[in-house]
């Protein structure tokens, strides 16, 4: 353990690690299956290539280093190198080269004699392999470490001599399952820094000074790298519904959502105050500059409704005001959203219409017919209403309806914020690579 740790610095770890966490996941992934072909290789020469042996060693040491800077120790400041190799850290990790290896073990070990040792090692970090420590005994313990390290500036010794006994234990069931050594690990706890027969590398004091600009640096870099993954997964997105969520006439379409009353009209639009029709949310009110309207951009929607009773149905959209006065009356259903999936509605009682919906001359647009019909409206300024019956305006309408819209600019959308995710991201990463090197110079040894 490094003879002075920061008291807080704990707190902002996971933020400077999240470059590290990218790379080990994929080197996680590389190691499976370097494991993988040197399964067959060792079934078939005996041997474990020296080339993925040294790959797949590298990989668990650097998965310790930052568990020892971090999650699984807290031991040091000193921010680990991005590097396979072993190089000079406060934290080391090695397994001597095998040669000979038992060809039939390699079908076992991995998964069968390693049995017991996995119910013991996910006890001690809350998952099967390495690194997925989260609930285990050695978050629990680091986090009880730390807090004193916060509250009393000393990180208890007993406390991390345990951790690493764990942490042993597991790396050591971690290379066995990795098939790095046919020597069965031993059910024994080694606490403390020093393994059994294994020298401690000398760890260099930091130095007095600090670096609060250098953390400040690596803390808002980290930060902004995330932003930045965040915007490239929203932009990734955005291409995947412009390319794969569109109808046959290129509208994006909402998943169906089924309209079901014994009235005899579902409006979307308005609802009855007292004695006066008004425009509520769900009204189509709308705003803004002219240029969102052309066709190939918002300015287009289309709803789809089928009848799900054998009914020919009726959808149209007309201003408020209009609807107002054609259904003021009536008994209708004014939907209000589709909270868990299901739609609710604020029924409205009252009598029949006077007449069949294609019998008004004040539509603005309208769509009729037995199966899934389509209504298309270019959108306008105003308070708008959107009305579904049954053709005869009988009563009971139950249909199945999407809405959908061009949405010509997500192209441009999704090529705008990828642009700025990668120029704020090579921004952030230069800012958390500079405030590291900060807080590497500030904690190197004297």
């Amino acid at each position: 353990m490094d003879p002075k740790l920061s008291r807080g610095l704990w707190l902002v770890k996971w933020l400077l690690l999240v470059p590290h966490a990218i790379v080990l996941a994929f080197l996680w992934v590389a190691f499976f299956a370097v494991s993988l072909f040197a399964m067959f290789a060792i079934l078939f020469t005996g041997r474990y290539p020296r080339a993925l042996f040294d790959f797949n060693v590298g990989v668990l040491r650097w998965t310790w280093r930052v568990g020892f800077y971090a999650f699984n120790a807290n031991g040091t400041d000193r921010y680990p190198p991005f590097t396979l190799r072993d190089v000079d850290y406060p934290a080391t990790f090695s397994v001597e080269y095998p040669g000979e290896l038992s060809r039939g073990l390699a079908l076992v070990k991995w998964w069968l004699l390693a049995i017991p040792h996995y119910v013991i090692v996910a006890l001690f970090i809350g998952g099967i392999w390495y690194g997925t420590h989260w609930g285990g005994a050695i978050a629990v313990l680091v986090l009880i470490a730390v807090l004193a390290l916060l509250f009393t500036g000393r990180y208890p010794q007993g406390i991390f001599d345990l951790v690493l006994g764990m942490n042993r234990w597991a790396l050591r069931v971690a290379a066995y399952a990795g098939l790095m050594t046919d020597v069965y690990p031993p059910f024994r706890l080694d606490m403390g820094a020093m393994e059994p027969g294994v020298a401690v590398p000398a760890v260099r004091a930091p130095k007095a000074g600090s670096s609060p600009g250098g953390v400040l640096m690596a803390v808002f870099g980290s930060l902004g790298f995330l932003v930045a993954l965040g915007l490239l997964s929203a932009s990734a997105a955005l291409v995947w519904v412009d390319q794969t969520q569109r109808d046959s006439a290129g509208f994006v379409m909402a998943p169906s959502e089924r309209l079901a009353t014994s009235s005899y009209a579902v409006t979307a639009g308005y609802q009855r105050t007292g004695d006066a029709l008004e425009a509520r949310s769900l009204a189509v009110d709308v705003h803004g500059p002219s240029w969102m309207y052309a066709s190939d951009r918002l300015g287009t929607v289309r709803i789809h409704v089928e009848s799900q009773n054998g009914h020919p149905l009726f959808v149209g959209i007309a201003p408020t005001t209009a609807v107002a006065g054609y259904l003021g009356s009536v008994d209708r259903a004014a939907l209000t959203g589709f909270p868990n999936g299901n739609a609710r509605y604020v029924t409205h009682t009252g009598a029949a219409p006077s007449g069949p919906p294609a019998a008004q001359s004040f539509w603005a647009r309208t769509a009729s017919g037995r199966g899934d019909i389509a209504l298309t409206w270019p959108v306008r300024h105003g308070a708008w209403t959107v009305v579904v019956m049954n053709a005869d305006a009988s009563r009971g309408v139950v249909a199945d309806a999407r809405l959908g819209a061009r949405l010509g600019f997500l192209g441009e959308l999704a090529g705008g914020i990828a642009v700025f995710a990668l120029v704020s991201g090579a921004f952030a990463t230069w800012l958390a690579l500079a405030g590291i090197r900060r807080v590497n110079r500030a904690s190197e040894a004297v």
